[in-house]
């Protein structure tokens, strides 16, 4: 993994497009570059946050942990994302956690090579703040969906999620693969009412399921049921 940034087509995908050619030969000498495997947490809620982390492969669910100890998965990161810039920037420690649901390859970023980029970059300073401002409107919408939708209809839009997230393999499953449980985490309700809610698609001819894989036969009618 000692791949170079500027070789790095992930970068091109974050506000890090907006650092020059020296910052990105810089970020090149300063970076960690590590893998996080299925499973294991990449910071958590209560963290200080030292630095950003760059996912170059791989994706990671981004949880928030309720006064029960109950978790509620909010989103999921993929390829191209940086995690940490808001409280890298706000000085607070990490209000979520961030673990992998697959494999990844995870580059670090330094908190002060990050700061000396937004203070004399106004570039990638505004990139950084357009992210942050998107994961603000994420939230909200977040929010609206878990309000609006009924339980049935925020698993068909969740279920739309993970296929534009990820995409199918070449016999239609979805790629990413989430255990029952962080389904219904996502969705917001429990388990048992997920496996339930899962078997009414599969008889409706909406979904196919084969063990945890799970694979959209209908599109356009899961989406109606979305919205």
């Amino acid at each position: 993994m000692s791949a170079k940034c500027e070789q790095c087509i992930v970068r091109e995908l974050s506000s890090l497009k907006a650092l020059n050619k020296d910052e990105i030969i810089h970020l090149s000498n300063c970076k960690d570059s590590y893998e996080v495997k299925k499973g294991e947490t990449i910071f958590s809620e209560g963290d200080t946050m030292n630095g950003v982390y760059c996912i170059k492969e791989g994706t990671c669910k981004i949880v928030k942990m309720n006064s029960k100890g109950k978790s509620t998965i909010l989103k999921f990161i993929k390829k191209g994302e940086l995690l940490g810039q808001r409280s890298v920037l706000s000085e607070e420690v990490s209000n979520l956690s961030a673990v992998a649901v697959e494999d990844m390859k995870v580059c670090f970023i330094p908190k002060k090579e990050l700061m000396t980029f937004f203070n004399e970059n106004n570039k990638f300073s505004l990139e950084v703040t357009k992210d942050i401002c998107h994961q603000l409107k994420e939230a909200n919408e977040f929010s609206s969906n878990h309000t609006h939708r009924t339980v049935k209809e925020r698993l068909a839009f969740t279920l739309l999620h993970l296929y534009e997230l990820a995409g199918a393999d070449t016999d239609g499953f979805l790629n990413i693969q989430l255990s029952r449980e962080e389904i219904a985490s996502t969705v917001g309700t429990a388990t048992e009412s997920c496996i339930r809610l899962l078997a009414e698609l599969k008889k409706a001819d909406l979904i196919e399921l084969t063990g945890k894989r799970i694979k959209i036969v209908h599109h356009n009618e899961l989406r109606k049921l979305a919205n």
